[in-house]
């Protein structure tokens, strides 16, 4: 929760007077992070007979392993992003993948925190937040970062990122694997092909390079004679870069490993169930790793923080759940939560219109992705090999023991139906107390974020009446017919998010909706809110008359262009042409004439309308 001004001011003056004697201390203990990418827990130690990872083996026998970690996103920008704050991207508006948004003047990212307390804060050298940076953060961020840099006697925190296992790497061709495809598992979600089998074979090569890289780190720190005075975490960034795993909130994209080892002079500030070789079983998160690195470093976390310490002094009580989240992914929109316990994931699709493997140009990169696509598309498979290539279910609910690959969907079970309320309030309650911004559209929040941050807005009620949208977007993506009347009253509420879930659940039920909201839909083309306008032009372009198609078109003409409308407008318009192929085909002409980008678009950002517009003139 946010703190009072006074107390935000006595709290940061504590921190700067803290003696940087007292931050030398031989109490500090020295802290290692060992990351990769694009990694789930196929690592021999987490008993994967396939992998073949003999340095991380041997940290897990000196160490903790824990079994139920994840990244709660699946991707890296939000990834890291909550890693660096402590705060669920979903509650600082930073979710989409690569957005940017500043961080209220009251956070600081942890490496700040740590730098105060006298630590040397070395990061070689991914960052890739969707924070701004609030002034400096690291020491030094760069590939020649290292802890060797460091003042001598100086506490270091460092972090090794290897890029070994990212998902441009695992997609070689031609490309002569070491693991043997034909001994490949390959999971039930994804076609059985030579295609399928090479790419997750080439996955565990890469896992072997990372580990030998890992290993080169581990052999600086013992070379150097500070193992027993530092305390070493290995995680991956997110899961495998293959498809449904990689982008996908599932228990596939969201569980990494997560080794940590504790040195014996520093075994009080282990948890109760450590020991070398242990397994824990507490259900940890991303989120928890900012204050479990200042309780280590003996700074109580910020009470900002949304995250539990897990290790140290202040390691507070385990989560009963964990939650995931997915935004707008690279060029295209989409809104995805999920919650799990230690046995069942619960999904809540709010945009179930839209199918899963939506084209993402990074995605199709991958040889499964377009052999799965074309399979999919001359009729060959069959499900659940079809699922990802559909359109979602409102909810789904799996079995993580009996049903690890999350293809039995037991959302409609009644055997199953308690646990589906439970993870369904589950994941309501979060939204709330978190304060879940992402359920604007994308350009709304910016919008109504001007002169404050998105945190701010989603923790003030005038400004973003967040149990009301929350709500209407439950009941848009219920797909509920009953919804009808409620959603064409919701076209004339005083909130303009209010009308854009009221719009996007008459898109959802398609043609009968359309026709029986039509008058609603077409007083929603004149709209104050762009969003508002854009999804009502798409749900009379797609599934109404000849006549609404006419009127719809020249409102998603006028919303395309990025250097009149912004980026995020035109993402959003853009999505709906590409949605309404060749009724869209009018606008082609529009469409190549057209900008390729608002001038203020910020770099990180600055391929996703080109990637769109290339898309619509050029489909495969």
């Amino acid at each position: 929760m946010k703190q009072p001004p006074i107390l935000r001011l006595a709290w940061a003056l504590a921190a700067a007077l803290l003696p940087i004697a007292n931050a030398a201390s031989p109490e500090l203990p020295n802290i290692l992070w060992i990351t990769c990418e694009d990694t789930g827990p196929h690592l021999g130690c987490y008993g994967d007979t396939y992998a073949i990872t003999p340095n991380l083996d041997r940290l897990a026998a000196r160490g903790l392993r824990y079994r139920h970690v994840w990244s709660n996103a699946p991707v890296c920008a939000p990834a890291r992003t909550t890693i660096i704050s402590g705060v669920y991207p979903t509650a600082t508006g930073s979710e989409h993948m690569r957005s940017l948004v500043p961080m209220p003047s009251f956070m600081r990212m942890y490496p700040q925190f740590l730098r105060e307390r006298g630590y040397y804060c070395s990061n070689n050298s991914k960052e890739d937040y969707n924070l701004e940076k609030p002034g400096q953060v690291w020491d030094d961020s760069s590939a020649r970062a290292h802890w060797r840099n460091r003042k001598p006697g100086q506490p270091f925190f460092a972090v090794f990122n290897i890029m070994a296992t990212h998902e441009s790497q695992i997609r070689t061709r031609p490309y002569a694997p070491k693991h043997d495809p034909a001994k490949v598992r390959v999971p039930g979600y994804h076609p059985d092909t030579p295609d399928t089998r090479l790419d997750w074979a080439q996955y565990y090569d890469r896992i072997s390079e990372m580990d030998a890289e890992a290993g080169q780190r581990l052999q600086e720190l013992a070379d150097a004679g500070l193992e027993e005075d530092t305390i070493v975490f290995f995680y991956g960034d997110h899961g495998p870069g293959m498809p449904r795993c990689k982008r996908w909130p599932y228990n596939s994209g969201l569980q990494v490993p997560l080794l940590v080892s504790i040195p014996p002079k520093f075994r009080a500030l282990a948890p109760t169930e450590y020991a070398p070789g242990g397994v824990s079983d507490r259900l940890v998160a991303f989120v928890d790793l900012a204050p479990t690195l200042l309780g280590l470093a003996g700074l109580k976390p910020a009470e900002w923080m949304q995250g539990r310490a897990f290790l140290g002094p202040f390691a507070a009580p385990p989560s009963r759940y964990l939650h995931g989240f997915r935004g707008r992914m690279d060029e295209r929109l989409d809104l995805v939560r999920s919650v799990r316990d230690q046995r069942y994931v619960y999904i809540r699709n709010y945009m179930p219109h839209l199918i899963y493997g939506q084209y993402i140009q990074y995605m199709f990169q991958t040889p499964t992705t377009r052999t799965w696509k074309r399979l999919y598309d001359e009729g060959k498979l069959k499900p659940p090999q079809t699922f990802f290539w559909e359109t979602k279910p409102p909810e789904e609910l799996y079995d993580l023991e009996a049903d690890p690959d999350e293809v039995q969907n037991l959302a409609a079970s009644p055997a199953h139906h308690a646990v589906l309320e439970e993870l369904r309030r589950a994941q309501h309650d979060h939204a709330l107390a978190i304060r879940d911004v992402g359920l604007l559209p994308e350009d709304e929040q910016h919008r109504r974020s001007a002169g404050r941050t998105a945190y701010e807005l989603g923790h003030n009620a005038g400004g973003c009446p967040l149990e009301e949208i929350l709500a209407m977007a439950e009941l848009a993506s219920s797909l509920k017919p009953e919804a009808l009347s409620r959603l064409k009253a919701g076209l004339k509420a005083d909130d303009s998010a209010l009308r854009y879930w009221a719009a996007m659940g008459l898109l959802m039920r398609g043609a009968t909706a359309t026709r029986l909201a039509r008058e609603e839909l077409r007083g929603a083309l004149v709209d104050r809110s762009p969003s508002v306008r854009v999804i009502a032009a798409w749900t009379l372009a797609q599934h109404g008359s000849a006549g609404d198609l006419e009127l719809g078109l020249p409102v998603l003409k006028a919303l395309a262009p990025p250097d009149k409308n912004g980026l995020y407008v035109s993402m959003l318009a853009l999505n709906a042409i590409d949605a309404l192929g060749s009724k869209a085909q009018p606008l082609m002409e529009a469409v190549a004439a057209m900008a390729p980008n608002d001038p203020s678009t910020p770099p990180r950002l600055s391929e996703y309308v080109p990637n769109l517009a290339k898309r619509i003139l050029q489909p495969e």
